[in-house]
């Protein structure tokens, strides 16, 4: 009889599932990769984000509310580089993600690096690093978001 069990995935395969769950704006996707405990942080200033996502299920809520929100639509995504490191369970991810924002018919490009720990074939913590204000600035908010900061 054949073996049916099947390894579970590694950093690289998990980065392309992630990578597919945002093109296609998929929260459901997106949470299913990351274990029941795990932390997806945004230690950079992300306006409209939480510095971050404890568990799956906020995981899964957070980027629902989030890319239901939003008017951008991702198109493409170029990695510039991935790093793999001496510890196997982390990969690191230079992207630039590229899009349309809907509602204007504008083309938008936002950089970004992610860290990403991987164990048992699921993310247990991911450090993305985004640049917030240039998704402010793409999305034509960043006077909103600089007059908010201004409140603080």
């Amino acid at each position: 009889m054949p073996d049916t069990t099947s390894s579970p995935l590694g950093p690289r395969e998990l980065l392309a599932r992630f990578q597919r769950a945002m093109l296609d704006k998929s929260a459901d996707d997106l949470a299913d990769l990351y274990a029941v405990d795990a932390v997806h942080e945004f230690p950079f200033l992300s306006p409209g984000m939480p510095e971050r996502y404890q568990g799956r299920e906020e995981i899964r809520a957070g980027y629902r509310a989030a890319w239901g929100a939003s008017p951008a639509q991702p198109r493409e995504i170029r990695e510039v580089a991935v790093h793999e490191n001496t510890d196997p369970e982390v990969i690191v991810v230079e992207q630039v993600v590229h899009g349309t924002v809907t509602t204007t018919g504008r083309a938008f490009h936002v950089p970004g690096l992610l860290v990403m720990r991987v164990r048992n074939g699921e993310f247990v913590h991911v450090r993305d690093y985004m640049d917030g204000l240039g998704v402010a600035h793409e999305m034509g908010r960043l006077a909103d978001v600089a007059a908010a900061l201004g409140h603080r």
